[in-house]
């Protein structure tokens, strides 16, 4: 006798929307500065705007 595969079920969890994510333009965070320290459970990040207007969040 052949075995049957059981067909079960894909439970799929909701989608989160991107549209639901706060958004904060980068001039409002830098406020004309070039580097923010950004504190974050007892370590300091360091969200960096470079020559090219590339942002870079480092540790």
């Amino acid at each position: 006798m052949p075995s049957r595969s059981i067909q079960r079920p894909v439970l799929a969890l909701p989608a989160t929307s991107p549209a639901a994510a706060r958004r904060v333009s980068s001039h409002t965070l830098l406020e004309g500065e070039r580097e923010l320290v950004i504190q974050h459970q007892g370590s300091e990040y360091h969200l960096r705007l470079t020559r090219n207007d590339k942002l870079i969040l480092t540790k």
